[in-house]
């Protein structure tokens, strides 16, 4: 992976065989990111997907491999109260089935493997949403807090 910042903007480029989330965490890290929105375009060998199922509180993931299309994925970028990096991605993948058809899986991110390249795009915002655990929903929703210039 190798990127350039230009201003509140981070552009990166991902390697084959480079993980997306892990990659994007280790740019946060670096770069002290707090708060950012992120969007990616690309190619992959494999994702892993899921979907929240609200009564059981719960992710439902499937994994798809093959030649896939990263038709879009967009997230955000907070922090825990521990100061953590958290990634809330969801990704469309678009893949050419044996038969030539083109169906599209999409979902909350939880893995994906570049096959070709990645284009990453991170737009940081001077300021802090936390996280905290909401017990109706078994998610860590944002957590708002009186601005603080953090010079991010």
């Amino acid at each position: 992976m190798e990127y350039r910042k230009f201003d509140n903007t981070i552009y990166a480029k991902f390697k084959q065989g480079e993980e997306i989330l892990e990659d994007l965490k280790e740019i946060c890290e670096k770069e002290n990111i707090r708060l950012a929105s992120i969007q990616v375009l690309g190619a992959c060998s494999k994702a892993t997907l899921g979907v929240y199922d609200l009564p059981n509180k719960e992710y439902n993931s499937s994994e798809i491999e093959g030649n896939l299309e990263l038709v879009s994925l967009t997230g955000n970028v907070t922090r825990t109260d521990e100061g953590e990096v958290y990634l809330h991605c969801h990704a469309q993948f678009a893949k050419l089935e044996d038969d030539g058809t083109i169906k599209c899986y999409g979902g909350h991110l939880n893995s994906a493997t570049i096959s070709c390249t990645g284009e990453i795009v991170i737009t940081v915002t001077n300021g802090f949403v936390g996280r905290v655990y909401n017990p109706q929903t078994g998610l860590n929703l944002w957590k708002f807090l009186p601005f603080v210039d953090c010079n991010c």
